[in-house]
């Protein structure tokens, strides 16, 4: 399919016959955002993405509760308020009676969100008997990282505008969990639909949710086009229309930006950034956010399962340089697995350091003396957490060839890479992680815990039942300083083992037009563009 330019398509989206690139700052109508990957769903349950929940959960869907960014404090949602037994195991929500699903031209729905809706969008995760459960292959990877699906006993209506969740066992995290960019509420009505028209598929694919803008179109490479929710129940949305222009190349998105192709633009690297700043009707901002870049060993693969070898590579690896080569001010580098602004924060004194001799003694120790050959997977988009990882995969691989260790950098398509990482093709990874709530197990659970593995979620495909037991101490316990105590005794396992080397904790940064308001960076979870508006 030929590309067509994202002026032809406003053409067609806004009915402009006369449209010039300098032109799209002056329509009141439409924002175009230009975006650095095709999205692999359009339903949060089935992805941990980062560009493509940035994409999709905000834009598309709500959820009961959500946490306030500034205190920290849940907040209500679609869920007006909500009780907690005195055990801990049971949750009563109590919804709103208002909020409509999307109206599009291929589904009309016949009556408001009930429980009826809840109930159908969290059994999904875990209800074999839900009619929903199996598509895409029962794959719901935050979920069962961190253990929802095996915590919920049941969801109940309990009337139609009233749902409890009974648990199995009383946990700290529930209702971080579930006010996360993942746990979005869909329309029964529309599934029961597509069941009764044989394309069940389509749930996650052709959405309907009750956010502030409704799905229209996808051209895979291209764009995405969604229209504004009229009926949406929070607020007025101010843009007629949002525009997704699919950029991967970060060259090509800044350039957008200058030309005015593009009102707001994804993760400008440092060196676009000193572009950008230049410019008066360019505003850069910059905010700290809850993330993790690293370094995965697959210790499912030998020589990568022994620790002694994972501790060789980490000593061979100049990552200062790194912090200097590839984030320059945009980053700190990692003193733990969890950031500094996390309240379970503890600098660890024993992070590998860049110590080529020690690199090759513990390499001998390991019987490993004349070296190896491996696989060095770099992500081709930019994030947060590693703005070049290519650029970081080639400083690495240099370092290791000081070792005799021979790296033999992968890359792939990112939807193609995220999807053989999940099947552990790899040998070593350069991954990272966007908190989506301020709860440490954030960290933990998705990344590291043995439900992570299982759901092809985490990279370092590491299981290790001592440093389970420490994240479910933490769990069932609401007390903050006793779970203080086991997220330090965790923090200390991961550098000791080193199942993953923490690298750097980057900043996030958003380049938009001057005349685009209310679109501010969030220190953690998915962009939200439901605000947005032109001046």
């Amino acid at each position: 399919m030929q590309k067509l330019s994202i002026g032809a398509f406003l053409i067609l989206l806004f009915g402009c016959s006369d449209y010039t690139p300098n032109k799209v700052n002056e329509k009141s109508r439409g924002l175009v955002y230009c975006a650095e990957a095709n999205p692999v769903t359009f339903n949060p349950q089935v992805t941990t993405t980062g560009s493509t929940i940035d994409i999709i959960a905000n834009q598309l869907y709500d959820t009961l509760i959500s946490i306030d960014p500034k205190s920290g404090e849940f907040r209500p949602e679609i869920a007006e308020s909500w009780t907690v037994s005195n055990d801990g195991k049971s949750f009563t929500f109590y919804l709103r009676k208002d909020v409509e699903f999307h109206h599009t031209h291929y589904f009309t729905p016949t009556r408001k969100l009930t429980a009826d809706d809840v109930v159908f969008s969290f059994s999904r995760l875990f209800d074999v008997y839900n009619p929903f459960h199996f598509v895409g292959d029962a794959t719901y990877p935050y979920f069962q990282s961190v253990g929802l699906d095996q915590l919920i006993r049941q969801v109940q209506k309990v009337d139609d505008y009233t749902v409890r969740f009974e648990l199995f066992n009383a946990e700290s995290s529930f209702l971080s969990n579930i006010s996360t960019d993942f746990a979005v509420i869909l329309s029964q009505e529309y599934a029961q639909l597509l069941a009764k028209e044989e394309r069940k598929q389509d749930l996650d694919t052709i959405p309907i949710g009750t956010g502030p803008y409704k799905y229209r179109q996808f051209l895979r490479d291209n764009l995405i086009r969604y229209y504004r929710n009229e009926l949406y129940w929070k607020h007025p949305v101010f843009m007629e229309q949002l525009v997704y222009d699919i950029t991967a190349i970060g060259t090509s998105r800044i350039a957008k930006m200058l030309t005015k192709e593009c009102d707001i633009t994804a993760h400008p690297s440092a060196t676009q950034l000193e572009v950008l700043e230049k410019r008066a009707d360019i505003n850069v901002e910059k905010a700290a956010n809850l993330n993790i870049g690293y370094w995965a060993f697959n210790t499912e693969k030998a020589p990568f399962n022994d620790p002694i070898v994972r501790k060789a590579l980490a000593h061979s690896v100049d990552f200062e340089k790194i912090m200097q080569a590839v984030f320059y001010n945009s980053g700190v580098q990692a003193r733990s697995i969890l950031p500094p602004s996390s309240w379970a924060f503890q600098a660890q004194p024993n992070m590998p350091v860049y110590d080529p001799e020690k690199a090759k003694a513990l390499l001998a120790e390991a019987g490993l003396a004349e070296g190896f050959e491996m696989t060095l997977w770099a992500m081709p988009v930019s994030r947060i957490y590693n703005p070049n990882a290519r650029k970081m995969a080639e400083l690495i691989q240099r370092d290791l060839r000081d070792i005799g260790v021979k790296a033999r950098i992968v890359e792939y398509e990112w939807n193609t890479f995220v999807e053989r990482v999940g099947k552990h093709e790899h040998d070593s990874v350069l991954l990272g992680w966007a908190a989506d709530t301020p709860d440490p197990d954030n960290f933990f659970s998705p990344l590291l815990s043995c439900t992570a593995t299982f759901s092809g979620k985490n990279p370092a495909n590491w299981c290790n039942p001592e440093f389970d037991l420490l994240l479910t101490k933490a769990l069932d316990t609401n007390d903050a300083e006793l779970r203080k105590h086991f997220y330090h005794q965790a923090q200390a396992m991961v550098v000791e083992l080193l199942p993953l080397v923490p690298i750097a904790h980057g900043l996030r940064f958003q380049a938009a037009h001057t005349d685009i308001k209310d679109v501010s960076l969030k220190p953690f979870g998915g962009v939200s563009l439901a605000k947005a508006r032109r001046e």
